[in-house]
Parts: structure tokens; C-alpha cells; sequence
């Protein structure tokens, strides 16, 4: 079904607005593009951040692993030596 007057007056190889002159849909495209754009670098951040978040949280644990054992040998030793 063909629509009557849509796309009239538009150069041919002109999409900018897919074929509906003065529609303002271009408009709504770049400003799409635009805010999925910025979506997108938001992510990228958050991602990274995470992934920041979780290598610090391994090496937290290691630490607190070490400590724990490094107190486990100190409570050893003192239990020992308090016989």
C-alpha cells in the first residue's frame, strides 16, 4: 500500500529522515544515538569499576588470610609458651 505524499520533494539518496520530509524523525534519531551513546559509556564505567571492585576484594581477602594465619602461629606460640 503505497501512501500519498510521503516523500515528495525529498532528493532522491536523501534518508535522512527515511523518506518522511519535515517529520522531525532524524532529529529523534540522532538524539536516540546520542543517549545510547552516553548508556553506553555509563556501562563501560560501571564495568570497569566492578571489575576494579573485584580484583581489590581477592586482594583483601588474601591479606585477611594471611593475617588470619599469621595469628593463628602467634596465638600457637603463646599458648606454648604459657605452659
Amino acid at each position: 500500500m503505497r501512501r500519498a505524499g510521503l516523500g515528495e520533494g525529498v532528493p532522491p539518496g536523501n534518508y535522512g529522515n527515511y523518506g518522511y520530509p519535515n517529520s522531525g524523525y532524524s532529529a529523534c534519531e540522532e538524539e536516540n544515538e546520542r543517549l545510547t551513546e552516553s548508556l553506553r559509556n555509563k556501562v563501560t564505567a560501571i564495568k570497569s569499576l566492578s571489575i576494579e571492585i573485584g580484583h581489590e576484594v581477592k586482594h583483601q581477602n588474601k591479606l585477611l588470610a594471611e593475617m588470619d594465619s599469621q595469628f593463628d602461629s602467634t596465638t600457637g606460640f603463646l599458648g606454648f609458651r604459657s605452659t
